[in-house]
């Protein structure tokens, strides 16, 4: 699987993200580090714990994270659901996190598809 499979297959735009970071190996580098960001964990915990300001940050975070690095259906999931918990809960949160849980594990999966075939 190359890079721009990877992009494909996680929903997000490879083009977009060479002309932001403007190499390939910056790309990989900071995809790569994805898999160790703790934000998403953060985000599920929060949740859990009805700590809806704490979960907002979160999801900030990954919304900033994924745009960054255009994941855009990533992206598009956590910046809903950031919304949704600006003021507090709301319940509309709880589909949104689901999507989020889903649009994650896609990301992650690809990542590491990536991550097993280009180690190979």
């Amino acid at each position: 699987m190359t890079l721009q499979e990877c992009y494909a297959a996680m929903g997000g735009n490879y083009d977009d993200a060479i002309g932001r970071l403007r190499s390939e190996r910056l790309v990989q580098k900071f995809v790569l580090k994805f898999l160790t960001d703790g934000s998403y964990d953060l985000l599920c915990r929060s949740m859990e714990e009805k700590n809806y300001e704490e979960a907002f940050r979160a999801a900030h975070t990954i919304k900033g994270v994924c745009q960054n690095l255009s994941i855009g259906k990533l992206q598009d999931s956590s910046s809903r659901l950031c919304e949704s918990l600006r003021g507090g809960y709301t319940p509309e949160a709880g589909p949104l996190v689901e999507e989020v849980r889903a649009d994650y594990a896609q990301t992650v999966a690809a990542i590491q598809a990536f991550q097993k075939e280009s180690a190979g």
